[in-house]
């Protein structure tokens, strides 16, 4: 018996929120363990900064193998079911990432190790390349009508959801002495994960496919033409729209990996802080985005989307700068203090913009356009961004500004992308209105 449809857009909503919490649960113990201890792990070699940099390396492997799953999973969204979709990238996330938790080091089996670590890496990669756009879609797709932003939004809330349980994990683990940690420690957050996925999948078996789904391919069913598969649909016809919301979504994903992923990197290799320190801080930082968040969807739906994009987009272009002052001076309050005024602005826009390019596309498509649009992004600006940051930390040894001026052309990117959207959006509605 299928439940009560009054009740689907919440546990839509929820589902969105549960599942994409597990899925980057998943998806940032591994950004952490990268951080901290794969590179002496899988990579061990006599120079600090080339480990850092190959296991950041098989970090951005998995970003690269997103949009692959975006293309995959968009097609069987597009043309089976979001829900049936949902189920399937679940499943894999969770398999995999017990399976890096069972995984034997390169002391243990010698360079076999870090092979299927990046073969691991690769299929958690694809799973995430299909969650996003599923779990984006079945929250705002049941929205009531006008409120698709505010119910997308919650599908962006997994991701400090699962940031923070990330952190915790870690947190734990990293207190255990140093020989622990390395030897079976570092294992649990993956194993853990096996937990989460029973929860993940009991909420999403329990909501409704998309209603807006149903309602499409009970028309396509009317129409006599042959459909394309939808990637070549949305290349074909899609492609400006497509290349906008590769570019507006930068600011999302290249702006938590900064704050997160490399700020770990470069608080613990350039300025020395212990590990726990920087994890504390981060995990409070965390919370302040989860809370942030559905307030920033909530504004956005009072002010308009596209101002408020624009607006937190310029915050952000100006928040690396004291964010470095504050994170300089060692203290954990002032860290805290730093990284959330980075994170305020990047979390408020990341709330934003899901339902809001999600709206940029025909529902017969959709899964796989913002897909395609989210992971491409990913695949350059989040699989890039904690290479391109070590990389600048080491050449300008204890300066901070080259980085901050790269933090603020991320930013730069999703302001002008998201100006020549709602520019496009505006003059497409006007032609249908002069048509009409």
């Amino acid at each position: 018996m299928k439940p009560h449809a009054s009740n689907q857009p919440r546990r839509a909503a929820a589902a969105a929120f549960i599942g994409t919490m597990i899925e980057w649960y998943d998806f940032y113990i591994y950004a952490t363990a990268a951080a901290l201890v794969f590179g002496a792990l899988f990579f061990p070699s006599d120079d600090p900064l080339f480990s850092t940099m190959a296991a950041f390396g098989t970090f951005a492997v998995g970003f690269f193998a997103r949009p692959l799953g975006g293309i995959i999973f968009g097609h069987i969204g597009d043309r089976i079911g979001r829900k049936k979709s949902l189920i399937i990238t679940l499943l894999m996330m969770g398999v995999v990432t017990v399976c890096i938790g069972l995984l034997p080091t390169y002391a243990q089996i010698g360079a076999t190790a870090p092979v299927l670590l990046i073969l691991l890496r690769i299929v958690q990669g694809i799973a995430v390349g299909g969650e996003w756009g599923g779990a984006v879609l079945m929250a705002g797709e049941h929205a009531p009508k006008g409120r698709r932003n505010f119910f997308a939004s919650f599908a962006q809330l997994g991701s400090p959801a699962g940031l923070i349980l990330s952190l915790l994990a870690f947190s734990a683990v990293t207190r255990l002495p140093e020989e622990d940690l390395m030897s079976w420690g570092w294992r649990l957050p993956f194993l853990a994960s096996a937990l989460l996925l029973l929860v993940g999948l009991a909420i999403r078996l329990g909501v409704n496919e998309s209603p807006e789904f149903l309602a499409s391919r009970e028309q396509a069913t009317k129409q006599i033409k042959k459909e394309q598969a939808p990637v070549m649909e949305v290349l074909r016809t899609a492609w400006r729209p497509l290349l906008l919301c590769i570019g507006a979504n930068t600011l999302g994903i290249a702006g938590v990996y900064f704050t997160n992923t490399f700020m770990i990197a470069y608080t613990t290799q350039q300025l020395a802080l212990p590990r726990s320190l920087i994890l504390e801080c981060l995990f409070f930082v965390a919370i302040i985005q989860f809370c942030i968040q559905p307030l920033a969807a909530w504004t956005a739906e009072k002010v308009g989307a596209t101002r408020f994009l624009c607006l937190v987009s310029l915050l952000a272009m100006a928040s690396p700068y004291p964010m470095f002052v504050l994170v300089s001076s060692a203290q954990a309050p002032l860290i805290i203090l730093g990284i959330a005024l980075a994170v305020v602005c990047m979390a408020s826009f990341y709330a934003v913009i899901a339902g809001y390019v999600s709206g940029m596309f025909e529902t017969r498509v959709r899964y796989t356009a913002i897909s395609l649009a989210y992971q491409i992004c990913g695949a350059v600006a989040g699989g890039l961004t904690p290479l391109i940051g070590t990389m600048l930390a080491h050449k300008f040894t204890g300066q901070w500004w080259p980085m901050a001026v790269f933090y603020s052309l991320i930013a730069g990117i999703s302001l002008v992308c998201v100006l020549s959207l709602a520019r496009r959006h505006a003059s497409v509605h006007r032609a249908e209105m002069a048509r009409a």
